[in-house]
């Protein structure tokens, strides 16, 4: 699928202000992509196309969920926030005939992380937290790791995620625990 023909196609399934995000995620990964050594079409693809699923109905989520083996069942133990990631990958793989298993990975992981984060993982999940259209508390720090470094970009959005789940009383998917960690671990490994 061609950029253009993925935009064409969240533009119908998103509100205004989602598809202009899904465009600033897009845009924010091709740049991460070219600085980092990713593939920039990859990066722009599972970027525009992250949030296609973000207004299906939790039911139709739920339900998908649960048919699909390859998901893990526990997401629907937490926030109805994280079912879109996971479902959108399968409707991109089902109906876009998407088959590159490292962007519907990058889709699937965009909101919780995970554990050994692959380069297009990082990028997509650092994307959706920084595009342009971001303003909140911290999002700038974050910005500026994101020019040297993306290992601590990724780190800090971690642990800002994870703590203001932390502040409001909210549960943690374990994997952003596990990404959270082995990151932190590969850090402290380089820096000793």
């Amino acid at each position: 699928m061609k950029i253009d023909e993925a935009e064409e196609t969240i533009r119908a399934l998103l509100p205004e202000k989602r598809f202009r995000h899904s465009v600033g995620v897009s845009e924010t990964a091709g740049r991460l992509a070219e600085k980092y050594g990713g593939d920039v079409k990859k990066a722009r693809l599972a970027g525009m196309l992250h949030d296609i699923a973000k207004y299906f109905p939790d039911d139709q989520l739920a339900a998908v969920i649960r048919r699909r083996r390859d998901i893990p069942d526990n997401f629907l133990e937490f926030s109805d926030k994280l079912w879109h990631a996971p479902v959108g990958a399968v409707y991109a793989e089902e109906k876009l005939g998407i088959t590159d298993r490292e962007i519907l990975d990058a889709m699937t992981f965009h909101t919780t992380g995970r554990k050994k984060m692959t380069l297009l993982d990082k990028i997509i999940f650092l994307a959706d937290y920084i595009e342009p259209g971001r303003d909140f508390p911290g999002v700038d720090e974050v910005r500026k790791a994101a020019e040297s470094d993306l290992d601590e970009a990724v780190y800090q959005e971690l642990q800002r995620t994870i703590m203001h789940l932390l502040e409001k009383r909210k549960s943690v998917y374990p994997e952003t625990f596990e990404a959270y960690n082995n990151l932190i671990n590969q850090i402290n490994e380089v820096t000793g």
